[in-house]
């Protein structure tokens, strides 16, 4: 299912890598973004690390971070050079604000929201915002 999906944005081939060890937040994740990435799901660094395929953002789960500890950002920027880090988790996490201090670019707080989370990944991967401008109608 497409949700306000940019036809342009769904036949690119770009890749986000999930690293969270919570599925639900994952497969959340996952179904926000499915429509305009190849999404792929690991539980852990390690496991990122042996991908073959060079993912263009990287989401970084705090429930990871918490288990790892937050160099799990440079561990993972040392691995995948250039690729950006967006770390995720509760608006008060001190995981996520550790892994902003460490070189996460960008941070995404729960709940999460559709329009919010493509914004930001997309923000991340250099594509454009599309603009809106909304139109009110009456007197």
């Amino acid at each position: 299912m497409q949700i306000g999906v940019d036809t342009q944005r769904a036949v690119e081939t770009k890749r986000a890598l999930i690293v969270d060890s919570d599925d639900i937040s994952a497969m959340a994740l996952q179904f926000m973004l499915a429509d305009e990435l190849e999404v792929n799901i690991v539980e852990s660094a390690a496991q990122a690390c042996e991908r073959a395929r060079a993912p263009d953002v990287i989401l970084l789960g705090a429930s990871v971070i918490e288990g790892e500890g937050a160099q799990v950002v440079t561990a993972l920027a040392a691995a995948f050079p250039g690729v950006p880090v967006v770390a995720f988790g509760p608006a008060a996490d001190a995981g996520v604000a550790q892994a902003l201090a460490l070189g996460a670019r960008s941070a995404i707080v729960r709940p999460f929201k559709v329009e919010a989370v493509r914004q930001r990944v997309n923000a991340q991967i250099g594509r454009r915002a599309v603009l809106t401008i909304p139109v009110v109608l009456g007197g």
